[in-house]
């Protein structure tokens, strides 16, 4: 079992986008109280599973709308605003990732295109998928799965592992 609540939520909808496989839109998820679903929206709740089942996660998932094609990830995610029943969220992202020793190898002046194109030839890029959530609390918690090391067993967890986009995403919890 994983030690917290959102680390179990971060997992589960990594393993959600697992099964969907790669090369997969960027998806959007709130996390909301278990508990509090049952409570106020009991066919919700018996929609998802989780009318009756007392060993159910505290935080459950729920899938947004698709994101806008072509929108910059950074510009949609200024646009999005939680209702109050909305404890947090998460998104789950495939980038391209570079190890630290290739900083020092990057060209000087590429715009954002050069860069996506330089990073994308490295010899050393690693495909990724990155699982972001956070709470209104201000917890965060994330996940990353290298495509080459497509197993739950080799998922890596922890709370300031893609601090940008945690970042971003406690940004759509303030008023």
């Amino acid at each position: 079992m994983a030690a917290s609540p959102l680390t179990r939520a971060v997992l589960e909808i990594d393993e959600y986008a697992s099964g969907l496989g790669w090369d997969r839109p960027a998806r959007l998820f709130a996390l909301v109280d278990t508990v509090r679903l049952r409570s106020d929206e009991p066919g919700l709740a018996a929609q998802l599973g989780l009318d009756s089942d007392d060993a159910a996660a505290p935080l459950t998932p729920i899938e947004q709308d698709e994101l806008p094609a072509g929108a910059p990830l950074d510009e949609f995610l200024a646009t999005v605003a939680w209702p109050d029943a909305v404890t947090g969220c998460a998104l789950t992202v495939e980038r391209l990732m570079l190890p630290p020793s290739a900083e020092g190898s990057v060209p000087d002046g590429l715009d954002e295109a050069g860069l996506a194109r330089w990073v994308a030839a490295h010899p050393d890029r690693q495909e990724v998928r990155m699982t972001v959530a956070v709470l209104r609390d201000g917890a965060r918690e994330s996940a990353i799965r290298l495509r080459e090391k497509d197993s739950p067993a080799e998922v890596l967890t922890g709370s300031d592992l893609v601090p940008g986009l945690a970042d971003a995403l406690a940004a759509t919890f303030e008023e």
